[in-house]
């Protein structure tokens, strides 16, 4: 069905034939080449592995171990794990890199192999570039049998080491959270959050868990992306049980939405904007996010006397404008929170207690919070561009267009409209623009999409002129 190469891993469908899919002899091949590629940087010699629940798992799992013992490396295996958890470990075991083996928020179909460099944090753009290359080439060369490597199994997959972490977090705040009793439903969508999210709660003190979809069996119980249409059943959980809070993660907990006590979405936007906020009233410093995420987080910023900068889409790109800018905390509207005091990496754990020692400190339902904050709508759309057409040359045509707007080109083309915007970019994968506008009310961002996309169709019917 799909192999998709890219900064963010190798990701396809499981099956199938070599090349266009996910398949045995692909998996072999791009861990070949990764291992190459930690053996040219000299990183070391030691490599975590970690997995999602999903029902593929274990195979991809035996893949990538065996081919790393072939090349000479020590296979650390966390076995179920989360993302932010093998991140950890790699930064914390000081090893040479790490693979998540995870296809994120898609379908079960899909499985993908995520790389680490030995800080624990995604590849850049020059290094997963020099991976793909390594990946076409035919002189791969693997371990003589007397210096084959070695795998050791953790069998709690580094989950219980990062709650401790977390624990330890001096803006997490235990004994609040356990004061206020707060009962809180859980979907795990079937996999390792069905492990982690629990464990974190009882260690905060949480008085009732309610778990949804919480057996790590890979068997998704609905999509597995943390929408408000596949959340339906946690809300109604929400209000049937009267819980003070939804918490939904994706597959491999990187990504967190919230569901206030009303059943209502907290929304997904505004998981890192809340962070970020209590964050910010204790700690002050910058913050990022990427340039199709809510204004909300730089209102709040501005707000506090700091400054906030926007990088392009693409957890890497937010961790490096991170470091350049010295950010305290960061991250992308799809719930994903970056927290440095941890680690560089969306964390959806550590997502969890620090909105929950906000939640608890305020003495605010979560629909009383969520009302508080900046308020704003995104509307998120997407046009087809024929084969006939560069993208480039249309972007640059719309740029022209509004010159007399800010205009951001760091990724695609984002233009300012006082307290609104509209975000266009290409598709790495597919011949569409993506278009996010943001506004005051889902009308307007919308108006403001079209408005936009009328443009493009102008010009796609013009032939760009």
């Amino acid at each position: 069905m799909s192999l998709i190469k890219s900064i963010s891993g190798i990701r396809g469908t499981i099956g199938g034939l070599p090349g266009n899919n996910l398949t045995p002899i692909d998996i072999v091949k791009f861990t070949s080449a990764y291992g190459q590629f930690i053996m040219q940087e000299k990183w070391g010699n030691t490599i975590v592995v970690g997995r999602d629940a999903r029902i593929s798992g274990q195979m991809v799992a035996g893949l990538v171990n065996s081919t790393l013992i072939a090349l000479g490396f020590d296979v650390i295996d966390l076995g179920l794990s989360t993302t932010p958890s093998v991140e950890l470990a790699v930064s914390e075991m000081k090893a040479a890199g790490g693979i998540i083996i995870t296809a994120s928020h898609n379908p079960k179909q899909w499985n993908a192999l995520k790389l680490l460099n030995n800080n624990g944090e995604f590849l850049n753009e020059t290094q997963a570039g020099k991976v793909l290359n390594l990946a076409e080439k035919s002189d791969l060369e693997y371990s003589e049998v007397n210096k084959l490597g070695n795998i050791h199994h953790q069998h709690d997959g580094y989950i219980d080491r990062h709650i401790e972490r977390i624990l330890e977090l001096p803006l997490v705040d235990t004994e609040a959270i356990k004061k206020k009793g707060f009962k809180i439903a859980v979907d795990a969508v079937n996999s390792t959050g069905g492990i982690a999210v629990p464990k974190l709660l009882k260690a905060l003190g949480v008085h009732e868990i309610i778990e949804v979809n919480c057996v790590p069996d890979g068997h998704f119980a609905h999509n597995p992306e943390p929408l408000p249409e596949n959340l339906t059943e946690l809300s109604q959980k929400v209000k049937s049980s009267k819980a003070d809070l939804g918490v939904s993660v994706d597959p491999d907990v990187d990504r967190l939405a919230l569901i206030s006590e009303n059943g209502e979405m907290f929304g997904e936007e505004y998981t890192l904007v809340a962070v970020a906020q209590y964050v910010l009233q204790n700690t002050p410093g910058n913050t990022v996010s990427n340039m199709s995420s809510t204004r909300a987080l730089r209102d709040i910023t501005e707000k506090a006397g700091m400054s906030y900068s926007a990088s392009a889409v693409g957890e890497i790109n937010v961790v490096q404008q991170m470091k350049a800018s010295n950010a305290i905390i960061g991250g992308e509207g799809n719930g994903g929170v970056i927290y440095p005091e941890i680690h560089y990496g969306r964390d959806a754990l550590v997502g969890i207690a620090l909105f929950l020692s906000h939640l608890a400190k305020i003495g605010k339902k979560a629909s009383t919070y969520r009302a508080t904050l900046p308020q704003y709508v995104i509307s998120k759309n997407k046009i087809s561009i024929d084969d006939n057409f560069e993208v480039d040359d249309i972007l640059k045509k719309i740029q022209e267009k509004y010159k007399r707007h800010p205009i951001n080109t760091t990724d695609g083309v984002k233009i300012e409209f006082d307290e609104e915007w509209v975000h266009l970019r290409k598709s790495n994968t597919e011949p569409i623009i993506r278009i996010y506008a943001e506004s005051k009310s889902s009308t307007l961002a919308d108006n403001l999409a079209n408005r936009i996309m009328k443009d493009i169709g102008e010009l796609l019917k013009n032939n760009g002129k």
